[in-house]
C-alpha cells in the first residue's frame, strides 16, 4: 500500500506535468484527481507551491546537471525534477535518499523506460550540492 506521501507525489507530478502541457493552475488540478481526498493533501500543496514559486530557482540547481537542454526533458522527467530538487531544498528533515528513492519510483511508474536512471543521476547530483554533509555520511557508511 502507498504511503500517503507517495500519493502525494503522484498527484503533484500528475498536475505539473498538466500545468507544463496547459499553463493551468496545479492546485486546482490536483484537487480534480482521483486519489487526492486520499492523500496528504497539505504535502501535494506545499510540493505544487514550492515548485511554481521556485520553478526558476529550481531550474538553475538542475540544469548543470542535465546531458540536455531543460526544454528538451520529457514533461515527466521535468516534473519528477522539479519536485526532488525542491524537496532536497525545502524538506531537510527528509533524507536525502528517501527523495531520491521516490523520485526513482515516480519514474518507474510514469516516466519512459530509463527515465529513472536519468533522474537519480541529476537528483544525486543536486543533492551532493544542497547536502553535501549528509550525502558524504551515507557515502561513507556504504
Amino acid at each position: 500500500m502507498k504511503t500517503a506521501k507517495r500519493q502525494a507525489r503522484e498527484i503533484a507530478l500528475q498536475a505539473l506535468y498538466a500545468w507544463q502541457l496547459s499553463g493551468g493552475d496545479p492546485l486546482d488540478e490536483a484537487r480534480s484527481l482521483e486519489g487526492f481526498d486520499k492523500t496528504d493533501a497539505r504535502f501535494v500543496e506545499a510540493l505544487l507551491r514550492g515548485v511554481l514559486d521556485g520553478s526558476g530557482r529550481l531550474q538553475e540547481l538542475i540544469v548543470p546537471h542535465l546531458d540536455r537542454k531543460f526544454e528538451k526533458l520529457s514533461p515527466v522527467e521535468r516534473a519528477i525534477l522539479y519536485i526532488g530538487a525542491y524537496e532536497l531544498e525545502a524538506h531537510p528533515k527528509t533524507p536525502f535518499k528517501v527523495v531520491l528513492n521516490e523520485a526513482i519510483e515516480l519514474g518507474k511508474s510514469f516516466g519512459g523506460a530509463e527515465g529513472h536512471r536519468f533522474v537519480n543521476g541529476v537528483l544525486e547530483k543536486v543533492a551532493a550540492q544542497l547536502r553535501p554533509e549528509e550525502v558524504a555520511r551515507a557515502r561513507k557508511i556504504a
